[in-house]
């Protein structure tokens, strides 16, 4: 996030697109809530009316993958109102002519074509988040997931910039990340091209400096992305692989290919608190211990470096993950003699510059936003006050594209998926509690009731959903939350995942797959199929 979660409450205007804020972060949807409750305007941008919408000043229900015209048709109408902030645009951001040329082919009537949202939306949304003095724009998976998600969120920097809501309290492109250490696990280097702190793993100065700080010889080939790695394992240029604290088989799109790629592993270790579905497939499976089991730091979505202390000793032969690793690495010949997650942050300090003013005595106190970067340094709340990173903000002129794939006579649905507010993400830890589970012990598929009613479906009939990667047999529930043509499933079950179903398209950039929108076919199961698949 550029901006801190506290300052949400004191928007003037709050922009939630791709983000089911009150399911997946209900912390943050209640900051929301005390932002209107002192006036603020909420427009919300989603393809099924979720909860937030009910408090909603504006709801556009845009089309599954339809985001960047969407947000070039609001640009567009900005920039023909004279609504931009023409002072911020000239003085600290680059690339506008080619933006300004671009936006003159998405008025709001011809993107309203795209989108499905009618076009005096478009111009009340521009309305609203360029006209309001503080507008922030909160935003999660359900942007990035796509074949063109890098598109989407240049867009909406592109938004912020044009508008000059960005570098000021209250303002800003705030991702909500899927998890509690997403955020951190970027930061440590977690990604294929960059060491700790986003350094590239191709530039030889930063190599030599981690070679120097490791005492081990490093490669400056960018390594391969979860996709490419499933895809390595099935070609034989990936071997073995080892996964903490992740289950693909649920969490990845196309379950069969991601299951056969983890069965070609020639060697396949997996630590986890649970033995889920991937690490039923394991060679190895190795006990982690939890959060409360383990010291620590976790680095949450406001970049905010928060120290996690350990309360109760890990069960049987789990061990924190620290401890597995430096075990690991120390067996295949490079030792790690790491005496404590202490130690460990003392290093992360001298090699990660965003973290270099950090230490456990100061994170005693509280958190601390990074970029930290000397002892005396209070931390950044808010990023981009006085200049971007690189400078000047770059514009990008993004032109729409659909969806990698679009419906037809055999596939006639679009299905998006996401989560239901008991339970979180694969199902790990919250179908493990019996609390949880009783609120929700079984999955569905939300269709409209026209839909349903031409597949001669009611609620609670089981449906067999159909993708040209496979099939899953869900109950239905209809609803008017989804648009007709469009249904909404979880991939919270394993037994009715939906991800048996979604498209392994990926970003031709940052390699996400297409997780939010695939073609897809229902049908309603006969009773004897219907006997079989309850079973």
């Amino acid at each position: 996030m550029t901006n801190s979660i506290a300052e949400i409450e004191d928007a003037d205007c709050i922009f939630v697109i791709g983000s089911n804020t009150t399911v997946a972060h209900p912390l943050v949807a209640h900051r929301v809530y005390q932002a209107k409750a002192k006036g603020a305007k909420l427009i919300v941008a989603d393809p099924r009316r979720i909860h937030m919408t009910l408090v909603a000043d504006l709801y556009m229900q845009q089309k599954l993958g339809s985001d960047v015209a969407l947000l070039n048709g609001m640009m567009s109408v900005i920039l023909a109102n004279n609504w931009h902030n023409k002072a911020f645009v000239e003085e600290r951001t680059e690339g506008f002519d080619k933006l300004e040329e671009l936006l003159k082919d998405y008025s709001p009537e011809k993107v309203s074509e795209i989108c499905g949202v009618p076009p005096e939306d478009i111009v009340k949304a521009a309305e609203l988040y360029a006209r309001s003095e503080r507008s922030t724009i909160l935003y999660a998976m359900g942007i990035t997931q796509h074949s063109h998600g890098v598109d989407n969120v240049k867009c909406l920097a592109n938004l912020a910039m044009l508008t000059g809501q960005i570098g000021r309290p209250s303002t800003g492109v705030n991702p909500l990340r899927g998890q509690n250490n997403v955020q951190g696990a970027c930061d440590m280097g977690g990604l294929p091209n960059v060491y700790p702190a986003y350094q590239p793993v191709i530039d030889e100065g930063v190599k030599k400096k981690f070679e120097d700080a490791w005492q081990a010889p490093l490669s400056q080939k960018v390594g391969y992305t979860i996709m490419e790695m499933m895809h390595g394992l099935e070609d034989g240029s990936v071997k073995g692989m080892v996964i903490m604290g992740e289950n693909p088989v649920g969490s990845d799109p196309d379950t069969n290919h991601v299951r056969h790629a983890l069965q070609s592993a020639e060697f396949l270790v997996v630590m986890d608190i649970f033995l889920t579905d991937t690490a039923e497939l394991a060679h190895v499976a190795l006990p982690g211990a939890c959060f409360a089991e383990k010291d620590g730091t976790f680095s949450n979505t406001e970049r905010n470096v928060l120290r996690v202390r350990k309360a109760v000793d890990p069960p049987g032969e789990a061990k924190p993950d620290w401890r597995i690793i430096c075990d690991l690495s120390t067996r295949f010949g490079l030792p790690m003699s790491y005496g404590s997650p202490e130690e460990i942050f003392q290093e992360i300090a001298k090699v990660t510059p965003s973290y270099a003013g950090l230490s456990y005595e100061r994170l005693e106190k509280g958190g601390i936003p990074w970029p930290c970067p000397s002892a005396d340094h209070p931390g950044t709340p808010i990023l981009h006050k006085d200049r971007f990173t690189r400078g000047k903000g770059l514009f990008h002129a993004i032109e729409y594209r659909p969806p990698d794939e679009l419906v037809d006579a055999e596939y006639p649905f679009q299905l998006t998926t996401g989560r239901f507010f008991p339970h979180y993400h694969t199902g790990t830890m919250t179908r493990n509690s019996p609390t949880l589970d009783r609120e929700m012990p079984e999955g569905y598929v939300e269709l409209h009731p026209d839909d349903a009613r031409e597949l001669g479906l009611k609620n609670n009939d089981r449906a067999k959903i159909v993708s040209r990667r496979g099939e899953v047999v869900s109950k239905a529930l209809l609803t008017d939350l989804v648009e007709k043509g469009t249904i909404f499933m979880s991939f919270h079950f394993m037994e009715a995942n939906a991800n048996v179903l979604t498209n392994p398209a990926l970003d031709p950039i940052c390699k996400i797959p297409e997780l939010k929108v695939c073609a897809v076919r229902v049908e309603k199961l006969k009773e004897p199929e219907a006997a079989v698949a309850q079973e």
